[in-house]
């Protein structure tokens, strides 16, 4: 009789060591040993757009009238007035159709895709906190950060650098989260992609027409 086969556990990827010279190493580290996901040399830190995900940018306002639509674990960051969604990969190939299928193909939306061969500014990772801390998985406005992981004080965002609304969590699967399309078999709770592309449309629609009657007339 043959027996069982023990489960095979996940081998977690090496983790590069940080370089203590460098003030940007942590941020940099945070990114490529919790979450796995891509950096490319240079400052400031950028991610790598387009392999573990796509993004979503849109105005702050439009963004923010549309968290209710994705998975409390969805990330969401904003920079200089602009929110970015991050999404599955492959997304940014799919959002010309899904806009015409939605109808919305011949207004001129605010509403843009990064998808593989673009970059997303990194944003200063969230403070660490303790195992069923409350505000693990909340929103968290930018404040005083603790102390990197090296001891070194974590850097602080300045004014109008990219910084999380809603912060991808370390070790719980960030992608699951991410809107997908329906059809290509999204696992787990993934938010729909076609159903928060066609929320965002309306909201960008509606700040368009706000910013052009808050305009001043013209006269000759």
């Amino acid at each position: 009789m043959v027996g069982s086969v023990p489960p095979i556990t996940a081998v977690p990827l090496p983790r590069r060591p940080l370089d203590p010279a460098d003030p940007d190493d942590p941020i940099r580290g945070w990114y490529e040993n919790e979450l796995g996901w891509a950096t490319v040399p240079g400052k400031p830190v950028r991610l790598l757009v387009g392999e573990r995900f796509d993004v979503l940018e849109v105005p702050a306002e439009a963004g923010h009238a549309a968290l209710g639509r994705l998975a409390p674990g969805s990330p969401v960051a904003v920079e200089g007035g602009r929110m970015r969604l991050l999404v599955a990969a492959g997304s940014a190939e799919e959002l010309p159709g899904i806009l015409q299928w939605l109808e919305w193909g011949a207004l001129p939306l605010d509403l843009t895709a990064l998808g593989p061969g673009t970059l997303m500014r990194a944003p200063v990772p969230p403070a660490p906190q303790p195992p069923g801390h409350p505000s693990a998985r909340t929103p968290r406005s930018p404040g005083p950060q603790a102390p990197a992981p090296t001891g070194r004080p974590r850097p602080e965002p300045s004014q109008g650098a990219a910084v999380w609304v809603r912060p991808p969590v370390p070790g719980c699967g960030a992608e699951a989260s991410l809107p997908t399309m329906s059809a290509s078999g999204g696992a787990g709770d993934a938010p729909d992609l076609v159903r928060l592309v066609d929320t965002l449309a309306t909201h960008c629609h509606r700040v368009r027409l706000r910013r052009a009657c808050a305009q001043p007339l013209a006269f000759s």
